[in-house]
């Protein structure tokens, strides 16, 4: 069992993250992989496998506050089920597919993408980009193959995809509101395909490894989504407090930083 710092670090982390998920609206994986990056390279973790067990740790973290996000939306009416039906083979689809193909990347380059998305996500959330609704109808016949992509980046990334679902679904004519509602409930799709992915296809890298299953490290696990669901109330709170614009600017620090952080500490 890891020893009592850890489990306190773990639990702060897992606080942090609830706040800022709830302040900002995050399933918080992209926060969670670079700390916990750096968390298990001073545990003297394999090189090899420490970004995996970052990534697979931060998708089983998402499971609780992707359902938390999904009944909050649901109740409110802001769930296009629609949309959710249509995305959700090709989420489950690529993300499962994309964790088999993450556990034979080394651990630099999945840091580098990861680095390289975070830094794209911080200069739209900057520049406040979006692009332009399509002059089509509200259709989601291509949807399949887009959600696969989603939830192939997603996978490589740990994130619940909402920066990419929201512009896909606004770009589909899809009412900003209900599009956000909408991504929650993707998001719980991508957190099982993740989880499930990172556990099965890690199952024998980490065999000789204590409180693992696969690419999980379970005393994080439980650390961080105990904490993560008793803070996320207080960030929501805080997010009715500061203006949209306020909001989208500490994220895109925080995710040029994490982006940075990344780097640093693999490559």
């Amino acid at each position: 069992m890891p020893s009592i710092e850890w489990i306190l670090l773990y639990m702060l982390l897992g606080s942090f993250v609830g706040f800022m998920a709830g302040l900002l609206g995050l399933g918080g994986g992209g926060i969670l992989v670079p700390i916990l990056t750096s968390f298990f390279i001073y545990q003297d973790v394999d090189k090899n496998n420490v970004v995996h067990l970052a990534l697979g740790t931060a998708m089983a973290c998402m499971l609780s506050s992707s359902l938390s996000s999904l009944r909050a939306q649901a109740l409110r009416g802001a769930v296009e089920w629609r949309a959710v039906k249509a995305m959700a083979p090709g989420i489950i689809a690529g993300g499962f597919l994309t964790t088999r193909l993450a556990t034979e990347l080394s651990s630099a380059y999945i840091a580098i993408f990861f680095s390289a998305f975070m830094a794209l996500v911080a200069v739209q959330m900057f520049l406040s980009w979006s692009p332009k609704p399509s002059a089509k109808n509200n259709s989601f016949n291509q949807s399949f193959w887009v959600a696969t992509g989603i939830g192939s980046v997603s996978a490589l990334a740990a994130v619940g995809g909402g920066f990419l679902t929201v512009t896909f679904l606004t770009f589909r004519n899809m009412e900003i509101k209900k599009a956000i509602g909408t991504s929650a409930a993707i998001g719980l799709f991508i957190a099982i395909a993740g989880t499930l992915g990172y556990l099965i296809n890690g199952w024998t890298k980490t065999s000789g490894e204590t409180y693992t299953l696969g690419f999980i490290y379970l005393p994080a696990f439980f650390a961080i989504s105990i904490t993560s669901l008793l803070m996320a109330p207080y960030g929501v709170r805080w997010s009715h407090r500061l203006p949209a614009p306020v909001l989208k600017k500490i994220f895109a620090v925080i995710a040029l930083a994490l982006s940075i952080k990344m780097l640093l500490v693999i490559v």
